[in-house]
């Protein structure tokens, strides 16, 4: 079989610090690195499928691997993984993000954590791997993410994810965690805006913008901007409306928050059969006074959810995976967030992303067009 080219993401994988002894080399470490990315790709969720895969595709990965000593047993994964440095390998997603996509003014970032559930080990007394993610929304690809060990270590994780994304002209949208001095004030210096969400935990800020929109709203005094927006399917209807103003010159502490120069209210009613419910949720922004970028903002920070935590729950079964083992848990959250990335720009193929990865699975032409994207 003709030699061809090897996939252009192996590249910016190829510099990461090899952790085995030199007389324990049987295998090459870019080899092992593009194996597993074909695998997980293809379908693969642990070790043992990863390995299995390299063997059914054995000769086909020898048209552009040099496998010196055939494929690496699962347990040779597992040991790698294990010991590859997370930073590393990070490191290494973020500069293969950082050439390929570029971001594109007004594009809505959300930031959100996972924990990876299986991968606690009480054994060890080690807790469960909560991982920190940036999504772009019209690109449809993951930024960057950082490893927590608790879901309350978010508010240090946010600002190393922040330093390591490229920002510059995007609206970062975070849940009410995020609602941070420090982080307002990064955001700004990366040249993007910020609309974190307030909750009751906030004191005075929260409960000062709560009071001023019930007061506010019928003020004819006060400007206001609003849009409205319905939705309807599967028997029912959502109506939201939203309202911001950049009439905060009462608001205690503003100077505090870089940039800080509106506030935001979004009112959620939902109509299923004769029941309704209503939610209301509060916000500071440094956007423009302008109701409809708002609603896009809010909207967009729920893609994160549906489009990458769903997803990898859904189609790469994230929550059942059991690696728990040194680095291993992280680095391979690393390859699904590749494997997602990759099959999300894929785009010849109108399918979602469970058949896509079968397809990959089933014909190589199509796992080189995935890997090439």
């Amino acid at each position: 079989m003709d030699k061809i080219k090897p996939p252009l993401i192996t590249e910016y994988f190829s510099d990461l610090t090899d952790p085995r002894i030199e007389r324990g080399k049987l295998h090459k470490l870019s080899d092992i690195i593009v194996i597993a990315i074909c695998a997980v790709i293809s379908g693969a969720e642990g070790w043992e499928a990863i390995e299995d895969y390299g063997n059914a595709k054995k000769e086909w990965l020898k048209t552009f691997l040099e496998l010196p000593n055939d494929i690496p047993s699962h347990d040779t994964f597992s040991r790698i993984f294990c010991a590859i440095s997370y930073e590393e390998f990070q490191n290494s997603f973020t500069n293969w993000i950082h050439a390929v996509f570029k971001v594109t003014h007004g594009e809505i970032i959300p930031i959100d954590g996972k924990t990876l559930r299986r991968s606690y080990n009480r054994a060890g007394g080690k807790s469960a791997i909560h991982m920190v993610s940036a999504w772009a929304c019209k690109n449809g690809v993951i930024l960057g993410q950082v490893k927590t060990e608790e879901k309350s270590n978010e508010i240090t994780a946010i600002p190393e994810l922040l330093r390591i994304s490229e920002l510059k002209g995007c609206i970062v949208t975070i849940d009410a965690m995020g609602c941070q001095k420090n982080i307002a004030e990064q955001i700004k210096e990366k040249g993007a805006d910020y609309v974190p969400a307030l909750k009751g935990n906030h004191g005075n800020l929260y409960e000062d913008v709560r009071l001023f929109f019930e007061d506010g709203l019928n003020n004819k005094e006060i400007s206001f901007s609003c849009y409205e927006t319905t939705d309807g399917g599967h028997g029912r209807i959502e109506v939201r409306k939203y309202y911001t103003t950049d009439d905060i010159g009462w608001l205690y502490g503003k100077e505090n928050r870089k940039g800080l120069n509106m506030i935001g209210m979004v009112e959620a009613e939902r109509h299923i059969g004769n029941h309704i419910s209503k939610e209301i949720r509060y916000y500071i922004s440094s956007l423009e006074n302008d109701a409809e970028i708002f609603a896009k903002a809010v909207r967009g920070h729920w893609e994160i959810e549906n489009c990458v935590h769903w997803v990898l729950d859904i189609s790469f079964r994230e929550d059942e995976c059991r690696i728990r083992k040194g680095n291993a848990p992280q680095n391979f959250s690393i390859l699904r967030h590749i494997s997602l990335n990759l099959l999300k720009q894929e785009k010849t193929l109108k399918r979602g992303i469970k058949a896509k990865r079968r397809r990959a699975g089933w014909d190589n032409d199509y796992l080189l067009k995935v890997l090439d994207n």
